[in-house]
């Protein structure tokens, strides 16, 4: 649609939205003026149309009319949101600036806003002044100290952090200390359903109760220490006192996502060699109910401690030797309220572990070690600018990265995680926000796009919100316009990390404009680079586009996998950078002339579906079963052309006549129900293309980013 510029705009134009006379006079005036004062096309006009003319009560349109004719002639990445000078003064990172600036930076410290890059660029150059300083912040407490905050290690690309030290995260986030006290509320929940009850809540003193209760009761299942404990449970406020318990206890959390089929479940309960799992009967969804503990026992899983979905009672009978909640906790009854004493454990002792699919069909096995929940809260310190009374909300699931990433980035920062247990995507949800007064909401792309095609926010007041965190696949400009308006114009911080990372390596930052859609900085403690077509870096301030790749040297990232070989996932074949090989991302990256970064989609055999990186070859061994007529397939992850979250296509050769004969929305519908039945219930097959033949490298391999390439022209020459 094309667009006027501001100055162009009439009152008649806004009354075409369906907006009143009186009230289109009144829009019009206060734009007039606004563009006097400011200019028709400058970022200053944008920010105080942002904030003295929108709000959520008027039409979408009209907030599209207002962005896309102030910056009709502005370039790419128009900022959405800038800073100002005495608010960023105040955050995390402005207070710790006027504090160390002038010692970090010298002579070139001004203020928080024009030295931000600078402070990100002694992150990475300074890592041992810079990271003791945040571990500072955050009060974290070590039973021993590390003996320097970095050492190199010829042996290990990335080094080695915090040598020497022990340490357990857990007690870390129940310790009391300057960002928290026993009577601070560190959970906000709400059952859906329960729309119109008061916000439950639990304050520190009563988590640490309920957590060493479950430590206590751990200890009498007599695994050895470090055992492995699988935890596939939706995201409540028992699987979070769970997860705590186990790493209290000195066992080590296996992540599996409670949408996993029975399959999945018994790939990682394998891989892991998990001792227990603690599940629950049954999911509820609205008027819904989803078996859980069933396709945990078809998993073959070892024994299960199960939680009622609902009441004290379980609604399902269990296998032997399997155990309630109720039966487990009341073994140690009588220990309500003793201390739990921490298992403090060295830095690089397992705490999780975590699943990302790769390319061969199996998924790797990520261990978190005890520094990488730190990492975690780290990110969330100073590019959420999250700190003590917050309230933080991210529908998500321990089985993914996100889910413990909450819960450090919450607790270890002093603030409360707010859960809804129950759908994200109806109003229900949105009410919970406003009830909790979320103060920072997490989202994926496709959950925005529901609350916008219902209209799941109307009524809903958004204005405790300081921030949106956005992170699991590529987002649209026009969602995210609609997202911001939802809270007055606040800003959303692109997140893009990894279950390696233990969180992110390019975001946003409240110092510095955020466009939509786009990232505005390397993490902090992180290096970027883009590989040119002769694989080597360009120049790191350059405009480009190619694979990423990122500096080794990252605070709390991998250094292991339990079922592939480290170094050659992450580092084998990669280039030199001042000494120093590159570590392997895999996804295709672009810095645009104003020094914005843009996610192109994954480099490798692997896409991004609903939030969840899965390999391509996983999908297409369970397609190719479907029809006796399909010979072969390919799976491929398509970004729409106006942006937003990947679309699964599969192309599809068949080995016979009969196959073009075949339906094939029929065919798709078949492949989503075979998908979602044998791998994930949230993946859809959005279109079935058939090929006389799949194109191949020399060697015989699939170019999937041949047909990617092929599927986004053919899409973009329909607009």
């Amino acid at each position: 649609m094309t667009y006027k510029s501001l100055d162009a705009i009439s009152v008649s134009d806004i009354e075409a939205l369906g907006i009143p006379s009186a009230a289109a006079h009144k829009l019009h005036q206060d734009v007039t003026e606004i563009v006097g004062n400011y200019g028709a096309a400058s970022p200053e006009t944008w920010t105080h149309i942002s904030k003295r003319v929108l709000n959520p009560d008027l039409p979408f349109s009209l907030h599209q009319m207002m962005y896309y004719g102030c910056f009709k002639h502005f370039g790419p990445d128009p900022p959405t949101w800038s800073p100002d000078r005495e608010s960023a003064r105040f955050t995390n990172i402005g207070q710790l600036l006027e504090r160390n600036g002038n010692e970090f930076l010298g002579s070139r410290y001004k203020d928080p806003i024009a030295n931000f890059s600078d402070l990100q660029e002694f992150s990475v150059l300074s890592p041992e002044v810079y990271w003791k300083t945040v571990l500072d912040e955050l009060c974290i407490s070590f039973s021993v100290p590390p003996e320097c905050i970095f050492r190199d290690n010829l042996s290990t690309p990335g080094g080695h952090w915090l040598p020497g030290a022990y340490l357990n995260p857990a007690k870390n986030c129940m310790n009391l200390n300057s960002k928290r006290t026993l009577s601070d509320v560190v959970i906000k929940w709400r059952d859906e359903g329960n729309d119109d009850q008061p916000v439950s809540s639990m304050t520190l003193q009563e988590l640490r109760i309920e957590v060493w209760l479950v430590a206590h009761a751990l200890n009498e299942l007599c695994l050895d220490r470090g055992s492995s404990i699988a935890v596939d449970m939706p995201m409540t406020v028992k699987s979070v006192v769970i997860y705590l318990a186990i790493v209290l206890a000195g066992y080590v959390v296996v992540s599996i996502a409670d949408s996993f089929a029975s399959a999945e479940i018994s790939t990682r309960l394998t891989i892991s060699k998990a001792k227990a799992i603690f599940t629950q009967d049954l999911i509820f969804r609205g008027d819904k109910s989803i078996p859980l503990y069933s396709r945990v026992v078809d998993a073959v899983a070892p024994k299960a401690i199960v939680v009622p979905a609902k009441g004290s009672s379980l609604s399902i009978k269990l296998r032997d030797g399997d155990i309630s909640w109720h039966d487990f906790v009341d073994r140690v009854k009588d220990s309500r309220g003793n201390e739990f004493a921490a298992v403090e454990q060295p830095v690089e002792g397992f705490t999780n572990i975590l699943f990302s699919s790769g390319t061969t069909g199996e998924p790797k096995a990520i261990p978190w070690t005890n520094i990488t929940p730190f990492k975690a809260a780290a990110d969330a310190w100073c590019h959420m600018d999250i700190r003590k009374g917050d309230v933080v909300a991210w529908p998500t699931n321990l089985g993914w990265m996100m889910g413990p990433w909450l819960v450090y980035a919450a607790l270890l920062n002093g603030a409360s995680i707010a859960l809804y247990n129950g759908s994200p995507l109806g109003h229900g949800f949105a009410k919970f926000v406003q009830d909790a007064k979320v103060t920072m909401l997490g989202v994926i792309p496709s959950i925005v796009r529901s609350w916008k095609s219902a209209n799941s926010t109307c009524g809903c007041d958004w204005s405790t919100i300081r921030c949106f965190g956005s992170t699991g696949e590529a987002s649209s400009v026009d969602e995210y316009l609609w997202l911001m308006g939802r809270a007055h114009y606040k800003p959303v911080i692109e997140y893009c990390g990894g279950t390696e990372i233990g969180g992110g390596f390019v975001t946003g930052s409240f110092l510095q404009p955020q466009s939509v859609a786009a990232f505005s900085t390397p993490a902090m403690g992180c290096s970027l680079f883009i590989l040119g077509g002769d694989g080597h870096p360009i120049p790191q301030n350059a405009p480009g586009m190619g694979e990423l790749a990122l500096g080794p040297v990252m605070f709390g990232a991998s250094n292991t996998l339990l079922n592939a070989d480290h170094f050659d996932v992450y580092f084998k074949g990669m280039p030199l950078y001042n000494g120093k090989v590159l570590r392997r991302h895999g996804d295709f990256f672009e810095r645009s002339s104003r020094g914005y970064y843009h996610a192109h989609g994954r480099s490798d055999d692997t896409m991004n579906l609903g939030g969840i990186k899965v390999s391509s070859i996983e999908i297409e061994r369970i397609c190719n079963a479907v029809h006796s007529s399909i010979l072969e397939t390919a799976a491929v992850g398509v970004p729409p052309p106006q942006g937003g979250p990947e679309q699964l296509v599969i192309a599809v050769v068949f080995n016979d006549s009969h196959g073009s004969t075949l339906d094939l929305d029929q065919l798709r519908k078949s492949f989503n129900s075979a998908l979602q039945k044998t791998l994930n219930p949230l993946f859809r097959v959005s279109q079935v293309v058939p090929l006389p033949s799949l194109p191949r490298t020399a060697s015989n391999k699939v170019m999937r980013r041949v047909l990617r390439q092929q599927f986004v022209q053919q899409e973009s020459a329909k607009l």
